[in-house]
C-alpha cells in the first residue's frame, strides 16, 4: 500500500527510544522527511544515523520537552533543512511509577508540563501551517491506561487521560481543514520503557523479573509482548493518505490485552 508521504515532513518526538525510533524509520521508508526529537542526543542521533544508512533523509534535535521555549527555535530548524511539519507524531516518555495519592505537587506540574502542555504546544506551533496546506496528520502515543488504569502508574494514567479528551475534541475543530488526529495506544509492547516496568514491578514484589514477564505475557491473548515494529505499522498508517478518513479515534495496539470493549 502507497500510504502518500514520500516528501511529506514528519517530527517525530521520542524519537531515541524503541516506539519514537521504530515510528520514524517506519516514516522514512515510506519516503518522509524524518525530523527526529529526543532529549537524549546521542539516541536521536543514532536513529537518524539508521534512516540515513538506509538511503532516508533525517534531522536529529535534541529536544526537552519540558522546555517549551526551544519548540520555535526548533521548528525554525526543520522548516529551514526540510520543509514545513505535515505529520506530527507526539510521543513522550512516562512518570515515574507512583500511587495516585500522596504525590507532590510539583512532581504532577513537572509531569503536566512535560507529557501534556508540550504536546499541546507543539501541536498549536504545527497547526497553523497544516491548515494552510488543507493537510496535516497529527498521531499521539499515550498508553493502555488511558482505557484500564494500571496500578501504581498513577500519574501516567491521569495525565495521559487528558491527552484523549484533547486529541477528540482537536479532531472536530480541524476536520474541516483536511487534518487528521488520533491516539494511538500501546499494551505490552517491548521497550526499555516497559523492561523498567517490569524490573519496578519485581522489585516492589519480591520476585525476578522473569516471573513478572512470564505473568504479564499470560495475560496477553496473542501470548507475546509486541515489537516496536508493529506499532510504528500502525502508526504509519494513520499518518498516510488512506487513513484519511480516520480521526477523533483511539486505536488500541494490544495484542488483545485490554479486556474492555
Amino acid at each position: 500500500m502507497d500510504l502518500g508521504l514520500k516528501g511529506k515532513v514528519a517530527l517525530v518526538l521520542g524519537a531515541g527510544g524503541g516506539l519514537g525510533g521504530a515510528i520514524a524509520q517506519t516514516l522514512a521508508r515510506e519516503g518522509a522527511k524524518v525530523a527526529l526529537g529526543d532529549i537524549d542526543a546521542t539516541a536521536v542521533e543514532r536513529t537518524a544515523a539508521a534512516i540515513v544508512a538506509a538511503g532516508g533523509e533525517a534531522l536529529a534535535l535534541q529536544w526537552d520537552l519540558a522546555d517549551l521555549s526551544i519548540i520555535e527555535p526548533r521548528f525554525a530548524a526543520i522548516e529551514a533543512a526540510l520543509g514545513p511539519v505535515d505529520v506530527l507524531v507526539n510521543n513522550t516518555g512516562g512518570p515515574p511509577p507512583t500511587p495516585a495519592g500522596g504525590q507532590a505537587p510539583e512532581l504532577w506540574t513537572k509531569s503536566f508540563q512535560q507529557m501534556v502542555l508540550s504536546v499541546i504546544a507543539v501541536t498549536d506551533r504545527a497547526l497553523p501551517g497544516m491548515r494552510a496546506r488543507k493537510w496535516g496528520r497529527i498521531v499521539t502515543s499515550t498508553s493502555s491506561g488511558v482505557v484500564a488504569p494500571i496500578p501504581n502508574l498513577g500519574i501516567s494514567n491521569a495525565l495521559r487521560l487528558s491527552l484523549v479528551g484533547w486529541s477528540k475534541t482537536l479532531a472536530r475543530e480541524v476536520a474541516r481543514d483536511g487534518i487528521t488526529t488520533n491516539i494511538v495506544l500501546p499494551g505490552r509492547i517491548a521497550t526499555d520503557r516497559i523492561k523498567f516496568l517490569d524490573e519496578q514491578k519485581a522489585k516492589r514484589e519480591g520476585r525476578t523479573v522473569e516471573e513478572v514477564s512470564t505473568e504479564s505475557t499470560g495475560a496477553i491473548p496473542v501470548g507475546r509482548y509486541g515489537a516496536p515494529q508493529e506499532y510504528a505499522d500502525v502508526v504509519a498508517f494513520l499518518a498516510g493518505a488512506p487513513a484519511s478518513y480516520v480521526t477523533g479515534s483511539v486505536i488500541r495496539v494490544d495484542g488483545g490485552l485490554i479486556a474492555s470493549v
